[in-house]
């Protein structure tokens, strides 16, 4: 099916006389007539539902509707995106290994890397997502276990060189993770350019309405870890804690997905809500309608800001001046998202006044709704950083964040325009 009808059709299919809508099944636990019954269950011997911390069905039907969409083979629901990424990583790195990393990252992945996890004996090495492929292939390590980055970065909005780190990756015997949240599988497809795993937070756009906190991991099926044996022992050799399964020989190419949940759901939780998954759902299925809303949207809004004598500087991947141009156009064709960075001639103070005056686009810690809003990090997510640690941390003073809803573009501008206006 094309993605259009995936949206709408996918995951969930009635069968005669259920529900035509994906029902909710708010159930902690599962009934079972025998004592064999569940326990085989336990041993990942059987398919089938016990605990919703697990698996649930309502879960499980937006997870595939989302495998799907991405072209996986095998998928997962988590409690948020961060989670996700969390998840994706730490199913693959122990302590002691070692993950390289591009360094264009929403600042809350990057603190999971570099404080979180490196707490917990994992190492990373952050580079600059234009590092070419002698300085990538420089920083592998002998336990090196996978290589991380965002297809568009938040908010720095980079795109990245996926079949570069791709190749870089697969010669040294690991897979790519990337984080497709802002352009979603509307905009673009990882796995066709060689990306292996797909992260996302879909409390952005997927949900696109405000509604729910979430996160989804989706596997292509295409990294052959038993060829890689010795450098993923934990999908390759046998898992104790389940009697000696082998995840890879029992579940072929859902392995890694299937370990994800038995081991990092099983023992750290970050379970997504069966509530959360029905309205994820209902945004999922105006997904294609809205992505390229959102997209012509920002385009407008982005070409009248570069016009601008009030705008110090404009950054959107869509626009032809931007350095960001053409790449964005090899892996986003029909768009990049409705998230626009750019600065105002005065600085913070100007910066605050401006939104200080916007009458419906509102100021909120948040991006991708269905409704337009604005950041201002230096005065809110970043708040307590100097001036001089803002610019370290790659975020101007001056840098506001513009999530163009899909209002009218008329509208938008209007209210931009009038705030622009006010002295």
């Amino acid at each position: 099916m094309n993605l259009d009808t995936i949206c709408i059709q996918g995951g969930w299919q009635p069968k005669n006389g259920e529900p035509r809508v994906l029902p909710i099944v708010q159930s902690t636990t599962f009934k079972y007539d025998s004592t064999a019954e569940m326990a085989a269950l336990f041993d990942l011997e059987k398919a089938g539902y016990f605990y919703s911390r697990l698996q649930n069905p309502t879960c499980d039907t937006v997870a595939a509707k989302i495998t799907a969409l991405e072209g996986g083979v095998a998928g997962m629901l988590t409690s948020s995106g961060q989670a996700a990424n969390f998840f994706a990583v730490f199913n693959l790195a122990n302590a002691g290994d070692h993950v390289i990393s591009s360094s264009a990252l929403y600042g809350g992945t990057s603190n999971l890397f570099t404080v979180t996890m490196r707490k917990m004996g994992i190492e990373f090495t952050l580079l600059d997502p234009d590092s070419d492929e002698q300085t990538i292939n420089a920083a592998f390590r002998p336990n090196t276990k996978c290589v991380f980055g965002e297809t568009l970065s938040n908010p720095s909005l980079h795109v990245l060189d996926l079949e570069k780190w791709a190749r870089c990756a697969h010669g040294h015997g690991v897979p790519f993770i990337v984080d497709n949240t802002f352009p979603t599988p509307i905009n673009c497809r990882p796995f066709d350019f060689g990306v292996d795993i797909v992260t996302h937070s879909t409390t952005k756009y997927m949900d696109g309405h405000a509604t729910q906190v979430g996160g989804a991991i989706v596997d292509s099926g295409n990294f052959d870890w038993m060829a890689h044996k010795d450098t993923f022992p934990g999908l390759t050799t046998p898992d104790d804690s389940y009697h000696g399964l082998v995840y890879c020989e029992r579940f072929g190419k859902g392995g890694y997905i299937t370990k994800c949940v038995a081991q990092m759901m099983r023992d750290l939780g970050c379970s997504h809500a069966p509530m959360n998954a029905f309205l994820l759902n209902l945004g999922l299925e105006t997904l294609h309608l809205r992505v390229p809303r959102h997209c012509s949207n920002a385009l407008r809004v982005a070409e009248f800001l570069e016009s601008s004598p009030d705008v110090a500087w404009v950054n959107y991947p869509g626009l032809r001046s931007s350095p960001q141009y053409e790449r964005a156009q090899k892996y986003m064709p029909a768009g990049t998202s409705g998230v626009i960075s750019f600065g105002l001639k005065g600085g913070r103070d100007r910066a605050i006044r401006f939104m200080d005056s916007l009458r419906f686009v509102a100021i909120a810690t948040h991006v991708a709704d269905a409704r337009s809003c604005i950041l201002h990090p230096a005065s809110h997510t970043h708040r307590q950083l100097t001036d001089e640690q803002l610019a370290a941390a790659g975020v101007p003073p001056d840098l506001i964040r513009l999530s163009v809803g899909i209002e009218s573009s008329d509208d938008i501008l209007a209210d931009i325009q009038q705030a622009l206006a006010v002295r």
